[in-house]
């Protein structure tokens, strides 16, 4: 038998990382095949996964989901992940059970839950095609998906509209609700509020995960300077602000010098102040 035909490519490349494809190296000899190596990657345009699987389970595509989850069949073309769906006999596990898996049990039994998968429950299921993330839940500061706490559908929207919650990628303020779901305290109204917010969360923070404490995109006064560029540190111990020089340890240039603009005793109200332009409590 020819080894080529033996290892089935579905089998063999469960999973390739960065949408790169493996070229194989056959080593033959007089035996036949003595060897198999990885040589090199090619760059794909896009990423090669295996859908999840249901032990004894067949796939029965798209259709057979319909029968039952009607709604969400009606609202899914309209999901970015649509565009994910395959047509065709041959291509049945890139629909509803390219992320459930194969349902010929789930159907025959009824709508039995436990012989279906449920990306809400298990985020290795999100793994399979979005491999940087999965990455960043591995990073010291991340929310709690990993740990079981939430789930990536409390953020996203896998069957409907933009996979977003909260509109599209111009809608800031709508995905700003996805994080007031559970951070209320930084909605407010304020009286004065931070800028940053109305532009997004994302901003100053990265909701999967990050090296920085808070989820926050850069360290201490750097995050502030990404914007505030006009103050600037020239000079250890020296803090320019436009119109003034402030030097050494007076409390501008001294506090920002040590740690954070906002532990430091200025601008602890980051998100919004009731009561200071300068965001102060």
């Amino acid at each position: 038998m020819n080894i080529r035909s033996f290892l089935k490519p579905s089998l063999f490349f469960r999973r390739c990382f960065d949408g790169r494809r493996a070229k194989l190296l056959w080593i033959t000899g007089a035996c036949g095949v003595l060897a198999v190596g990885l040589i090199s990657c090619e760059t794909l345009p896009q990423a090669i996964m295996a859908p999840p699987s249901v032990p004894g389970a067949t796939f029965v595509g798209s259709k057979a989901c319909a029968d039952c989850h009607d709604v969400i069949a009606r609202d899914f073309k309209t999901a970015d992940h649509a565009r994910l769906q395959a047509r065709g006999k041959n291509a049945e596990n890139a629909g509803c059970e390219g992320c459930h898996g194969p349902g010929s049990l789930h159907v025959s039994s009824g709508g039995n839950i436990r012989l279906i998968v449920n990306p809400r429950k298990d985020p290795e299921t999100c793994f399979q095609c979005h491999l940087e993330i999965r990455s960043k839940f591995s990073l010291p500061y991340r929310h709690g998906v990993m740990e079981g706490r939430m789930s990536c559908s409390d953020c996203h929207n896998p069957h409907k509209g933009s996979i977003m919650k909260g509109g599209g990628a111009t809608n800031l303020m709508g995905k700003n609700e996805v994080c007031f779901q559970c951070h209320s305290a930084q909605k407010g109204p304020f009286v004065f509020q931070h800028e940053a917010l109305r532009e997004g969360c994302t901003t100053c923070h990265d909701p999967h995960g990050s090296v920085n404490q808070k989820l926050l995109v850069a360290r201490n006064q750097m995050l502030c300077l990404k914007c505030h560029f006009q103050q600037q540190q020239n000079v250890p111990g020296q803090t320019y602000v436009p119109g003034q020089m402030r030097i050494g340890t007076d409390n501008h240039a001294g506090n920002v010098a040590q740690g954070t603009c906002w532990s430091g005793g200025c601008h602890e109200a980051v998100h919004g102040s009731q009561v200071n332009s300068h965001l102060r409590y």
